[in-house]
């Protein structure tokens, strides 16, 4: 683990964040523009916050036997760009410029695929809870970075997991605010 705060920029890695590299990405297909977001939700074990398991599994080391729940996950691969805890702290696992993998089977405006076109931002949480105002805050500081080097981004070009996976995914769920969450890219929170 690295934090890169006075470190030269590496290529697609945010300054000033911990910097966790997963194994779990490879190439963006070439010549493929970053023009999406998809925010997430996650929590390991379900419905509980804190803890090494998030991190653990973005790196391939979660201990199957410390829970029940914990066995589903068994050689699965996966990553997302950026976890913000429930305290707000911003972990990057991933570099924007490669493609981390998180979206799984999904389909944005016809386009499937979406990992390969977009950012993955997973909020430490669930379905069935509140978000954290200081996750908010994190979250409306990190894509107002990301919309500002990433020029095919928009506001409008930000979805939930659910949205590019329907059927299969629900988060971040119905207690994320959208309204807040996009009205913090135009006014930012205090």
């Amino acid at each position: 683990m690295t934090t890169d705060t006075a470190a030269a920029p590496r290529a697609g890695w945010l300054p000033g964040l911990m910097h966790v590299p997963s194994p779990n990405f490879d190439a963006r297909p070439p010549l493929t523009l970053v023009d999406l977001i998809v925010i997430h939700a996650i929590s390991l074990p379900a419905g509980r916050y804190g803890g090494p398991w998030i991190r653990d599994l973005f790196l391939n080391r979660l201990n199957h036997a410390a829970d029940s729940s914990f066995t589903d996950l068994r050689g699965l691969r996966v990553s997302a760009h950026f976890l913000i805890r429930r305290d707000g702290e911003t972990i990057q696992f991933v570099s924007v410029d490669e493609r981390a993998w998180h979206a799984g089977v999904s389909c944005f405006e016809s386009r499937a695929a979406c990992n390969d076109f977009s950012i993955g931002i997973e909020l430490e949480g669930c379905d069935d809870d509140v978000f954290t105002g200081m996750q908010y805050t994190a979250l409306s500081v990190l894509t107002r970075r990301l919309l500002r080097a990433y020029p095919a981004l928009s506001p409008a070009r930000i979805v939930a997991h659910a949205d590019i996976a329907a059927g299969r995914k629900t988060d971040p769920g119905p207690h994320f605010d959208w309204a807040c969450y996009r009205a913090s890219l135009v006014h930012p929170l205090p």
